[in-house]
């Protein structure tokens, strides 16, 4: 993989809204983590053209700053590991207007499944994009 590939994409953004805060008035880590998960899922969904795939392994999380109701936050992911039966991706999240890092996950392991729901091989080995896939 280049280093062009290897570098991370931001394209979902969340607005923190009244529902997504704890006592604290910040977000909630756990509707982080939820919105986490189902991007990083739908990106390994995407890069393995297969919907059936799970998260198998979620690295440390690291909290750095807290969002505030208003805030406009954005999820980056970016594959780092092309396994023969799995993806790992890296995810960092940070603020859209200033772009202060919120979190860091170094890695997320989702496993490509057939299926029967076992574990199966996915050919991948590197990034692609929708638009080059079409050209086939």
């Amino acid at each position: 993989m280049d280093e062009q590939d290897n570098e991370m994409r931001f394209h979902t953004r969340k607005w923190v809204k009244p529902e997504d805060l704890n006592p604290n008035q910040s977000l909630f880590g756990g509707r982080l983590l939820q919105w986490i998960d189902e991007e990083a899922a739908l990106y390994a969904i995407i890069q393995l053209e297969n919907t059936h795939i799970v998260t198998k392994f979620i690295s440390e999380i690291n909290f750095i700053s807290s969002p505030k109701q208003g805030d406009i936050i954005e999820i980056g992911i970016v594959a780092t590991k092309f396994g023969t039966t799995s993806l790992t991706l890296r995810c960092e999240v940070r603020n859209k207007m200033d772009h202060q890092q919120i979190l860091t996950i170094d890695r997320l392991v989702f496993v490509n499944l057939n299926k029967e729901g076992m574990p199966t091989p996915h050919g991948k080995t590197a990034i692609t994009f929708v638009a080059d896939r079409l050209l086939r």
